[in-house]
């Protein structure tokens, strides 16, 4: 069986879905197009916007995806507390929506954000 390399997030404002990420992960895309943007984490693992309504991908991609965000969530693992009160402060700056602050669940230490398409992104210090 092959890897999961990459995660698609289809959007509606490739350009303003484009700087949301930007500024959280603090880091360029690695591929740009006017439908397409992909920006490659630390852990080698690919994240790539889509821009939902473009004829290009829509004749390319069947079936088109009939939702956006907020099905599903992208995790990151933090380190301990203190890492993960200054992501959750910086993507505050950045412009993020928290839409939970950090708690204490069965987990762990988490929070939770969403980008402008409604994509949940987790961060969590697993307990």
């Amino acid at each position: 069986m092959g890897n999961f390399e990459f995660t698609i997030l289809y959007v509606n404002d490739l350009g303003a879905s484009k700087a949301f990420y930007t500024a959280i992960l603090g880091r360029v895309p690695r591929e740009l197009s006017p439908t397409f943007v992909s920006y490659e984490l630390e852990s080698g693992l690919k994240l790539e916007l889509c821009q939902r309504d473009s004829r290009i991908f829509s004749e390319a991609l069947r079936p088109t995806a009939p939702v956006l965000g907020g099905g599903t969530e992208l995790c990151l693992e933090m380190a301990d507390q203190p890492a993960l009160d200054r992501l959750c402060a910086e993507w505050k700056a950045a412009g993020a929506r928290i839409v939970q602050e950090p708690t204490l669940s069965v987990f762990g230490l988490t929070f939770v954000a969403v980008d402008p398409d409604g994509h949940r992104l987790r961060a969590v210090v697993p307990a």
